[in-house]
C-alpha cells in the first residue's frame, strides 16, 4: 500500500481518511473530473475517477488487473497478470498456468497463497481476469523456439573483448 494524501480547498474535509483503493490508471480521470474536463474514455479506457472518494462520497472502484507479459529487467519475474477485486488478489503465472490468492484484508504482505483453499474464490476471479484479457485484446507471451542457427546477419560477441 501507497499512501496517498490530497488537498483541494472546498472539497476535500481536513484530516479524513478514506480506505478507497485506487491505481496510478486512476488519477487521469480524475484529475479531468477535478478539473472540470470532460472524460475522453478512448485516452483512459482503465481508469476510473476517484472524486467521489476525495469528496466522502460512497465509491467502489471495482476490479484492478494488471498484465505484464514480458520478463522483468532485474530477472526475478516471469510474464504474469493479476485481478485485485474487492479483498481478494489472485496472481496468475502464464509460463506454467499456476495461481496464487491472497486476502489482502488479513495478509497485505501476500505470504499465505488461500488457492487450493478457496479453489471457488480462485476460479471465479481466474475467469474474471481471461474474460477481461480477451475484452481488451491483451498479448499473451508466446514459447520461446528452440533453433540451432542463429538470425540471419547476426553477429556472435564473445565476452570481455574489445569491440
Amino acid at each position: 500500500r501507497v499512501p496517498l494524501v490530497v488537498h483541494w480547498p472546498g472539497k476535500t474535509q481536513a484530516n479524513t481518511t478514506s480506505q478507497a483503493v485506487v491505481t496510478g490508471t486512476d488519477f487521469y480521470p480524475t484529475l479531468l473530473e477535478m478539473l472540470g474536463l470532460p472524460a475522453l474514455p478512448d485516452q483512459h479506457q482503465d481508469g476510473r475517477s476517484f472524486v467521489p472518494a476525495l469528496k466522502a462520497k460512497p465509491y467502489e472502484r471495482g476490479p484492478i488487473y494488471w498484465h505484464f507479459p514480458h520478463y522483468s529487467n532485474h530477472g526475478y519475474q516471469s510474464p504474469n497478470g493479476a485481478i485485485r477485486s474487492g479483498r481478494y488478489k489472485l496472481i496468475e503465472y502464464y509460463e506454467n498456468g499456476t495461481v496464487q490468492l491472497f486476502d489482502l484484508e488479513n495478509d497485505i504482505g501476500e505470504r499465505k497463497d488461500l488457492a487450493k483453499s478457496k479453489p471457488e474464490i480462485a476460479k471465479k476471479l481466474k475467469k474474471m481476469f481471461h474474460d477481461w484479457r480477451k475484452e481488451v485484446d491483451a498479448k499473451m507471451p508466446y514459447p520461446k523456439t528452440a533453433t540451432s542457427k542463429p538470425a540471419r546477419g547476426a553477429r556472435i560477441l564473445k565476452p570481455n573483448k574489445k569491440r
